[in-house]
């Protein structure tokens, strides 16, 4: 998947997404260091300097002169640099050299002569500006039918499909304009709805149709029954910080015991899970969560769509765990005195929309929560156009009191819209992000913590709590 991130203060958007080749590739400055770049934008921006020479050290002999010329960044972000490996470290600034128009004609000859296999790859991911321009396409294609390596060969061959893919999706974009300048929410729904498909298709993600199919309402707890559910996002990456903000999760589980726990997305990083069998279910998840035996209802963000097996992996997980839950994309539950709405943000389509307005029409629950993954307000990222579009109007229609997500990696949250209370809880374990000044901030904070949820038939509270099991902030809703 990807997803067009836009500066709050202004300036070109950025396109993020997951490359094929390799694991983890940081795209170019400003994405792979995003919260230092995003503090810069509201703060007196440092000056750009040369790259340093440890940097330039660590560059091939045939790039290090055109880095050291033309690649300059601020000294904290060098320093930052350093700490990378090697060759994401190259990959970073042959990504800087890419955005340089000046530079391609450079490049496309070190595609044409560099022996290294790696670094041809790292090209071609480089080039992804110039490609999607539609330049040189004769290039890539000689390399995806005649490269030497086959991996070179396939890289190629995916960035023609995302190059392709785009050019499709800008021409939807044009009648998805149309649509809206009509005012037809109908036709520009569908739209929509294949720019997604175009978008599972980018990724070859096989996701059958009947696996989108929701169960009927089930309950998890008696009607009468007070509730205290554990919420977070953002987490499954195996870090320092993950461990960390779990075992506080667990600590405040044994003195403060919660009934059950709620996933908001991004559940596995960099691209979900590959099967039910997958390793890291045990290392990021069962080792880390198990200790608190609690039963947890899971839904999708962004990375675990990016993997081609991983939507259908975390469903099937459901039949081998007794702590992860996830029947279908969306679903609905009971518990005590809230109804529960799983939505699935990054892959939303008129038929979910259809079913979250029909469920919520008819919850007799005194409280409604709705958690996803995608934001609607944020901080970090600002408005969701998409979602204030199909989604919020629901919400406020259906009286919804809490609207709970992930996303961007900090605790927030934003002024309330008719009875629709907005929080982010995506600080469950991946690197945090900075926030800017938003006129819709009531409470923010760059910090790795969780989310608890305690609810009778009179108040509902949201806590956020850090990793040394302080309450950082706490907002309780009454009827």
């Amino acid at each position: 998947m990807f997803e067009v991130f836009t500066p709050l203060s202004g300036g070109a958007p950025i396109l993020l997404q997951l490359p094929s080749h390799r694991p983890v590739l940081l795209l170019i400055f400003a994405a792979s260091l995003m919260p230092l770049q995003l503090a810069a934008q509201v703060q007196s921006k440092p000056p750009a300097v040369p790259l340093s020479e440890s940097i330039l050290a660590r560059i091939p002999a045939d790039y290090r002169a055109e880095a050291g010329a033309k690649v300059k960044q601020p000294e904290e972000v060098q320093q930052q640099a350093e700490k990378m490996p090697d060759a994401e470290l190259v990959a970073t600034v042959l990504h800087v050299l890419g955005d340089m128009p000046s530079e391609s004609a450079f490049l496309l000859d070190r595609l044409a002569k560099d022996p290294s296999a790696t670094l041809r790859i790292d090209l071609i991911q480089a080039l992804d500006k110039h490609w999607h321009e539609g330049q040189d396409l004769s290039a890539l294609e000689s390399h995806a039918s005649s490269d030497p390596d086959v991996s070179v060969s396939l890289a190629a061959v995916e960035m023609l499909k995302t190059v392709r893919i785009d050019s499709l999706s800008r021409l939807l974009n044009t009648r998805l304009g149309t649509a809206v300048a009509a005012g037809d929410i109908h036709s520009a729904g569908l739209v929509l709805d294949e720019q997604k498909l175009l978008q599972q298709t980018r990724y070859g993600i096989a996701f059958p149709a009947f696996m989108r199919v929701p169960p009927p309402l089930f309950s998890v707890a008696p009607a009468s029954k007070p509730i205290r559910v554990l919420a977070f996002g953002d987490f499954g990456t195996g870090s320092a910080a993950q461990k960390q903000t779990a075992a506080a999760m667990v600590a405040y589980h044994q003195a403060h015991p919660f009934d059950f726990g709620l996933t908001l997305g991004d559940n596995f990083y960099p691209r979900g899970m590959t099967s039910p069998d997958d390793p890291r279910w045990q290392t990021q998840w069962e080792q880390l969560y198990g200790p608190m035996h609690l039963p947890f209802y899971a839904v999708l963000g962004n990375h675990d769509w990016s993997g081609a097996d991983s939507p259908a992996a975390e469903i099937l997980y459901s039949a081998k765990s007794q702590n992860w839950h996830m029947p279908a994309p969306y679903y609905t539950f009971t518990a005590g005195s809230v109804q529960f709405f799983a939505f699935d943000t990054p892959a939303v389509d008129e038929a979910e929309l259809k079913w979250l307005d029909e469920e919520l029409t008819k919850s007799t629950a005194q409280w409604k929560v709705v958690f996803g993954h995608y934001h609607i307000y944020s901080a970090t990222r600002g408005d969701n156009k998409e979602l204030i579009a199909r989604l919020l109007p629901i919400l406020k229609k259906d009286h919804v009191d809490v609207y709970l997500n992930g996303h961007d990696h900090n605790l927030q949250e934003l002024k309330p819209e008719g009875t629709v209370h907005f929080f982010v809880s995506g600080g469950g374990g991946a690197g945090l992000y900075e926030m800017n000044p938003y006129d819709r901030s009531i409470f923010r904070q760059k910090v790795n913590g969780f989310t608890v949820l305690e609810a009778d038939s009179k108040t509902l509270a949201i806590s956020f709590i850090g990793t040394d099991g302080s309450e950082l902030y706490r907002r309780t809703l009454t009827k």
